[in-house]
């Protein structure tokens, strides 16, 4: 019996880990290896498993790549004292994995975290970004709103107390919140996704990883200018899916972009932070859709 390969073989995900940086990077990957690129960069306190669906779904189409940030999800979680965990040491992974895997143009998918880290790394190589998908992640001061201030003031004045003010953040309550909140069917959400971010977080030293994470965001505010220029000289596509009923990035931090991109197109989703979980069908057929339509 001969092996054929079907229509179905290239929605195959397979699963690797590559050393950077003396760290094991652990990415998802399926696609023809001669398809355009599609890198997925996750959000907080999740990993590449927010992609899970929408690999296979888009494969087909792409070849689709997503990364675990050291510390999470499977990636290996170095001491915090023998590795920084920076947003400019995340882009350093992230740009080193695009290096071993020889992408030479590739689309960027940005949630969250993923946002500032796609963007310093457009910064570092604008040309090799073709487009851009954008799901709740922010670059304009006006999307960090009400639930940043218990961080800012951690940024202002780097105390202990106001650093464990923040500890609530990594607890089981809060993470199942941000998948919850904003969301009107709860019956559509997957109990392991939380449960399988909380096992992340739970890891011994975990959880000052994630305060430093966030109290290193700060560093990407100043950027915001540099990134808001990068939209305006390159004018990368940007299709933007956005949970409009986050409390994290609101979707005031989506409309700021439509200043300085001529080709942005917006959809305001009735849903969370997590808007992959409730509406990933939605946000897959708009990604081929305009991705395609753009060559």
């Amino acid at each position: 019996m001969t092996e054929t390969s079907g229509p179905d073989s290239a929605s195959k995900v397979h699963y690797h880990t590559v050393r950077i940086a003396d760290v094991d990077i652990f990415y998802r990957e399926a696609g023809a290896s001669t398809a355009p690129v599609l890198l997925l960069l996750h959000g907080f306190p999740t990993s590449s498993s927010m992609f899970r669906n929408l690999i296979p779904r888009l494969a087909a189409s792409f070849r689709v790549i997503a990364p675990d940030y050291p510390g999470y999800g499977f990636s290996g979680m170095p001491d915090r004292s023998s590795f920084s965990y920076t947003f400019e040491n995340m882009t350093n992974i992230v740009e080193e994995l695009t290096r071993k895997l020889e992408l030479g143009r590739y689309s960027m998918y940005v949630m969250d975290y993923g946002a500032p880290i796609g963007y310093r790394l457009a910064l570092r190589a604008p040309e090799k970004v073709q487009a851009f998908i954008v799901q709740n992640g922010n670059a304009y001061e006006e999307g960090l709103r009400e639930f940043w201030d218990p961080i800012k003031k951690l940024w202002q004045d780097p105390t202990p107390e106001n650093r464990s003010a923040l500890n609530f953040l990594v607890g089981p309550e809060a993470t199942k919140w941000q998948y919850q909140n904003g969301v009107s069917d709860l019956t559509l959400l997957d109990p392991t996704t939380w449960t399988l971010d909380q096992l992340g977080l739970d890891r011994p030293g975990n959880g000052d990883i994630q305060l430093d994470m966030l109290y290193d965001y700060r560093t990407n505010v100043p950027l915001y200018p540099e990134f808001q220029a990068f939209f305006r000289k390159f004018q990368p596509p940007m299709l933007i899916t956005w949970g409009k009923n986050d409390y994290i990035f609101p979707p005031e931090g989506a409309a700021p972009y439509t200043r300085d991109l001529q080709d942005v197109e917006t959809h305001l989703l009735d849903t969370g932070h997590f808007a992959l979980e409730t509406h990933g069908e939605e946000i897959a057929s708009l990604i081929e859709r305009f991705l395609t339509q753009r060559g």
